[in-house]
């Protein structure tokens, strides 16, 4: 199987990911990062002295700019929720750009947002989907090893929970224990076991389709049964070559 295109094997940035999603803007974060969500309108015309309005799922006021008073100097509205969280740019507001950034997210965060540009003419509103949740790096830790086998384990956590596969080298899926499911501080961990009995590098993939969210750890593994076979191979080569020049 493929890995997801669209996160790769790369540690999401503080912004998140951002992708075409319907008619908007999807943008995917782990909980605790920071989000931003992009807004322009399509003239890229200066705003400094524009009205733009930040509203989650319709109701909640976000972020309302009107002409350099905003929710962060003292207008008064903004939903309890993001309170002293929600900060826009300020020096590319000449640019057009009515983007905001939601600090140090959480699961409440996700929804649908809407930036509503009311007095342009036409009016313009964007919408935008926040999923707070993604899976950071799966933890992979060696339970147990001789110089025969390997016993590996894969945790990783995630909202939607992820499934999680073992791969070796060349991506193809291991057989792996039942995956353990548990809590553990109001989260959900999904917990996954294989062994290995040769010598490679191996990646733990948590993958959430619902989100196109795809990320992996990797670990190199090194039996020192595998090495007293290559050892030996290299001798008996060398042996062979020997015998053959002597002849």
């Amino acid at each position: 199987m493929e890995l997801l295109p669209l996160v790769c094997l790369c540690l999401l940035s503080c912004s998140g990911e951002t992708s075409a999603a319907g008619d908007g803007v999807r943008v995917v974060v782990k909980e605790d990062d920071d989000a931003v969500l992009p807004c322009s309108p399509s003239t890229k015309e200066d705003i400094t002295r524009k009205l733009f309005d930040w509203k989650k799922d319709g109701q909640k006021e976000v972020f309302m700019y009107d002409s350099g008073i905003h929710y962060n100097n003292g207008r008064p509205g903004q939903d309890e929720q993001f309170k002293g969280r929600v900060s826009h740019f300020q020096d590319q507001l000449k640019n057009g750009n009515a983007s905001i950034k939601i600090h140090n997210t959480k699961m409440a965060d996700s929804g649908n947002y809407s930036c509503d540009f009311p007095r342009l003419q036409p009016r313009q509103t964007f919408n935008i989907e926040l999923v707070v949740g993604a899976a950071p790096r799966p933890i992979i830790d060696t339970l147990a090893d001789t110089k025969h086998w390997s016993l590996l384990q894969c945790e990783a956590h995630g909202d939607p929970l992820p499934t999680v596969e073992w791969k070796d080298s060349a991506g193809y899926v291991l057989r792996a224990e039942k995956p353990h499911i548990s809590e553990r501080g109001g989260r959900s961990y999904i917990t996954v076991k294989t062994t290995v009995t040769k010598s490679d590098t191996y990646s733990c993939v948590a993958t959430q389709k619902e989100i196109s969210h795809q990320i992996a750890t990797v670990t190199s593994v090194h039996l020192a049964d595998d090495e007293f076979r290559l050892n030996t191979q290299v001798i008996s080569s060398k042996s062979v070559d020997v015998e053959n020049v002597s002849n």
